[in-house]
């Protein structure tokens, strides 16, 4: 019987950490699937709810979890329950009125990406045109969707200037380019003078209009560089959008990473996966010595990331050519690929590839696929 007594949530739990939904990069605790766990005299129970319209995925880590766990010293019994509903017409808690995803939405975008702050001035958007242009370095062909109404800043950090052309054949949208990135911003069909003082259904027709009227044509990856915080427009985006994963940018203070949270929240709450953490204006290399500076404390993110059970991306350091190249219109991956700041960013594009073609070749339609264990 000692060995019953020995047996905690928490060792359970780390066994079912190590089981994956089929297919995805992520555990199915950390996905949120394990409900109304119980542990005791030796019985282990909970829950498996989830939204799949695979119910054999379903069964699939019913079957795995049952295995895992009475290998575990001290278990006698295992039950559990299978609550599995499609994904469907029902909105998830929290966004109430909100439909699921329209997985018809960008149909030729493999991986799509949302970039989220839970506040302002964390360097989101120079995060997101960095990665963006990395990620084209890595030979993928990439899209970035600036959907930040209230500062779309993007077409001036890709150094674009003049309108979008319209396709005369199809009337759609052609999204301007360049250093390899195609994109479309608020920017580029606004009068930069002019405050953008629009209603929330003015703001969605807009974004709508990017997903559906423009012509992104075959791409690997998108990035969405959404607005800070995590207000209506943030939620009904990434719930519209059929995203592959989302990234959270943060910086070190504590501040930062308690908006942060939210912006992690949010995503959990319209069920997208956290690919990780970002950590912006890390630390100051001093140009005269060349020695690292943890002007705002050391190590934020990757706590706050540990934490909440996400990856942590990376540091990239505060540079001021990264703000010269923002303004310029080349950003630091072009400006000065060697400089600490675009290997950061190289590095976070790298694992971000990892992460989500570690999983299915083509992430929705392939839950059959299962990890090899």
């Amino acid at each position: 019987m000692s060995a019953a007594a020995e047996l905690s949530e928490e060792k359970v739990l780390e066994v079912l950490k190590t089981i994956r939904f089929p297919g995805l990069s992520r555990d199915i605790v950390s996905f949120g699937f394990v409900k109304d766990l119980q542990v005791g005299g030796g019985n282990v129970s909970f829950r498996l709810e989830m939204q799949t319209s695979s119910p054999r995925a379903a069964e699939e880590i019913r079957r795995d979890a049952t295995e895992r766990l009475r290998s575990l010293p001290g278990v006698h019994a295992v039950t559990i329950q299978l609550d599995v509903r499609e994904p469907a017409p029902m909105p998830p808690r929290g966004a109430v009125g909100v439909p699921p995803p329209d997985a018809a939405l960008l149909p030729e975008v493999r991986f799509k990406v949302a970039v989220a702050s839970g506040k302002g001035g964390v360097g989101k958007s120079t995060v997101a045109a960095n990665l963006a242009l990395a990620l084209s370095r890595l030979g993928r062909r990439v899209g970035l969707m600036d959907s930040d109404i209230y500062g779309p800043s993007q077409q001036m950090m890709l150094g674009i200037e003049g309108r979008p052309q319209i396709d005369e054949h199809d009337e759609k949208i052609i999204p301007m380019e360049n250093h390899g990135v195609k994109t479309m911003s608020l920017g580029l069909i606004t009068d930069p003078d002019t405050p953008v003082i629009w209603r929330g259904p003015m703001v969605m027709k807009a974004l709508d209009q990017f997903l559906t009227d423009v012509k992104w044509g075959e791409l690997d990856f998108m990035i969405i560089d959404l607005p800070p915080g995590t207000g209506d427009a943030q939620l009904t985006l990434t719930q519209k959008v059929p995203l592959t994963g989302a990234v959270v940018v943060t910086t070190p203070q504590d501040v930062a990473l308690i908006d942060a949270r939210k912006g992690l929240a949010m995503f959990r709450k319209v069920n997208v996966p956290l690919l990780g953490i970002i950590e912006n204006m890390s630390y100051f290399i001093c140009r005269h010595c060349g020695e690292r500076e943890d002007i705002f404390g050391h190590g934020g993110g990757k706590r706050t990331a540990e934490m909440l059970g996400v990856p942590f991306l990376g540091e990239v350091p505060i540079d001021p050519k990264v703000v010269v190249g923002g303004d310029s219109g080349e950003p630091i991956v072009i400006l000065e690929p060697d400089s600490p700041a675009a290997a950061a960013f190289r590095e976070v594009a790298r694992q971000i590839v990892e992460q989500v073609t570690s999983g299915a070749p083509e992430h929705d339609h392939h839950h059959e696929h299962v990890h090899a264990h």
